[in-house]
């Protein structure tokens, strides 16, 4: 379904778009959710650690198949669903022996359509087998960086990656942001490009629609007083006279945060930038 747009009769709704995908169920599979209290970016001793947060609307969890190691036995897909925990939408699975499973919806699967996961399964859109038996060149998403682990890369709205080569024990993956990385042969990624491609291109239009995501808003740092934060204060409008920086200090724009010598380096090819 494409973006939807409205007549501008207040001043946010001339920019607010909405993006109703086809779904076809609005409710989900009772036996596949759980609740989970938020912390409002609190830790154990009640301090705020992580800030704005709080508020929003209330959540259930869905319990997504990440493994996909149910091999060998069909699944009908019986609904497409809405997660508000995900961009990307998820698909419910009613296996041959009475299971029910949620996962990734890619894009263009629909309602009766049969998956199976497995190194004898098709190459097919759903399909669930180790990157050594797909084939160069396939869209793949929700790629495992370790064995059995599940998939923990490619799962947004609209994502895709490509295996460019095979060479030894690994195969050369290219990721959506650019980066190419080794990853095990035995490893598993599901066929096909992730759903709801146009999530990224909604317009919230205003603040209400940020905090009921529970994101609360954030002032800026030279807004505020000196005591506050390291570029508060001064004459009029003034822009810091520093380096940007958190209200700690810490350089907070174009420092680099990851670890120069980290275990997984000599997996990555190609850096993203």
């Amino acid at each position: 379904m494409a973006i939807k747009k409205f007549r501008p009769t207040t001043p946010a709704r001339r920019y607010y778009t909405v993006n109703k995908p086809a779904t076809t169920k609005s409710k989900p599979e009772k036996s596949l959710i759980f609740s989970k209290s938020r912390s409002g970016g609190r830790n154990n001793t009640g301090r705020i650690t992580a800030r704005h947060r709080g508020g929003g609307h209330h959540k259930i969890i869905r319990i997504i198949d990440f493994r996909r190691n149910k091999d060998n036995i069909p699944a009908t897909v019986k609904a497409i669903e809405y997660d508000p925990n995900r961009s990307a939408l998820i698909a419910l699975l009613a296996y041959a022996d009475g299971e029910k499973r949620y996962i990734l919806c890619p894009e263009g699967l629909n309602i009766g359509n049969k998956v199976t996961s497995g190194e004898d399964s098709p190459i097919h859109l759903g399909n669930c087998l180790s990157l050594k038996s797909i084939p160069l060149g396939v869209e793949i998403h929700n790629i495992e960086l370790s064995i059995n682990k599940g998939g923990e890369l490619v799962r947004s709205a609209g994502l895709s990656s490509q295996i460019l080569a095979k060479e030894g024990k690994y195969a050369h993956i290219k990721l959506p942001s650019g980066e190419m990385r080794l990853i095990d042969l035995r490893c598993r990624a599901t066929i096909g490009k992730v759903s709801n491609a146009l999530h990224s291109s909604v317009i919230y239009g205003k603040a209400g629609r940020t905090r009921h995501k529970g994101i609360r808003p954030y002032v800026r740092g030279v807004a505020m007083n000196p005591v506050d934060h390291p570029m508060g204060g001064g004459e009029g409008k003034s822009h810091g006279g520093r380096h940007p920086t958190s209200p700690w200090g810490w350089l907070t724009k174009g420092k680099k945060t990851r670890k120069i010598h980290k275990a997984s380096d000599k997996f990555i090819l190609k850096r993203r930038k």
